[in-house]
């Protein structure tokens, strides 16, 4: 009985070449892509390391020292860091700036999306408008900002005691009320950029499912919560994170209105940085103060990306 052999088809082997060919192409076509990423990505990450990796370090590495006006007169160790943790104008800095915290974040979140809300399925010229009005505080300056709250807060010829009725009762020089005011206004010039971006996040919402929602009978507290809510929760974690760091770093604000006080009331970490440095001239134990803010801040930052997870 004869044996029949199975030969191989004769296209076989150029179809492999064909792949490996491919293969090599499409190899270095992504090498290609890759190296023109990094090259457009090089100025950007050039800029990072020059003033922000850099002065890190830096910062760090003065914290360790004795530097003042004179230059760096020893090494302190971990000298400037006990003596901040004993420091009872950091204590009092540090308790304030956790109020500005607790009390800004969750309020600009809420307002915003609650605004934005309101908001979000106007036409784009009444949307337009409340944007912009919304909007108007983050582009205006710090300065002409605090002009204004300094007229509408004067113990004397002020319209809020005008219109409150408590006569020359000074808003800002009372160690009570002081840092409520810094709160509120901060509170104001903060809900701009939430505002704009949750509009921009309710209108990519699904509406397919919103509507399939509505059919089904869900209330709009349902729809919200388990549609829209997940949906703009990458948002919510930003503007979570960009609201805490800003309410952090409040200086501007204190420096211009109360400059820490009075009795310390409005003191800050951010402001005794600031104090520590340019007016005590102990640029050491200001870095110090530094490290710890941005650690603090770090901190903050971690636990919110952990509470508010997005997948």
């Amino acid at each position: 009985m004869a044996q029949t052999t199975v030969t191989a088809p004769a296209d076989q082997k150029p179809k492999k070449q064909k792949k490996s060919q491919f293969s090599g192409m499409s190899k270095a076509l992504v090498r290609r892509e890759t190296i023109s990423a990094y090259l457009f990505l090089l100025p950007s990450l050039v800029f990072f390391v020059s003033f922000v990796v850099v002065p890190m370090f830096i910062c760090v590495f003065y914290s360790f020292m004795e530097y003042g006006l004179s230059g760096i007169t020893g090494f302190a160790g971990l000298d400037n860091y006990i003596r901040l943790f004993q420091d009872e104008i950091f204590h009092r800095g540090f308790l304030n700036t956790v109020l500005i915290v607790v009390v800004a974040v969750p309020t600009v979140t809420a307002f915003s999306l609650w605004v934005s809300s309101a908001i979000y399925k106007m036409h784009s010229v009444p949307r337009s408008f409340f944007r912009c009005v919304f909007y108007l505080p983050v582009v205006t300056g710090s300065v002409a900002i605090t002009v204004v709250w300094k007229w509408i807060l004067h113990p004397y010829y002020g319209i809020l005691n005008q219109v409150a009725g408590t006569g020359t009762f000074d808003w800002l020089g009372n160690q009570h009320t002081a840092i409520w005011f810094i709160i509120l206004i901060l509170f104001t010039t903060s809900i701009g950029q939430p505002i704009v971006l949750y509009v921009a996040a309710l209108g990519n919402v699904d509406q397919s499912l919103v509507e399939a929602a509505q059919v089904d009978g869900a209330t709009k507290l349902q729809v919200f919560w388990k549609i829209k809510w997940p949906q703009i929760l990458p948002t919510t974690l930003y503007v979570l994170v960009i609201t805490t760091i800003n309410s952090f770093q409040c200086f501007a604000l204190i420096q211009l209105l109360t400059k820490g006080g009075p009795l310390n009331s409005t003191m800050t970490i951010m402001y005794q940085v600031y104090d520590t440095a340019y007016r005590l001239n102990d640029l050491g134990y200001a870095n110090a103060i530094g490290v710890v803010l941005a650690i603090i801040i770090a901190v903050f930052s971690a636990i919110q990306f952990k509470l508010v997870k997005t997948d």
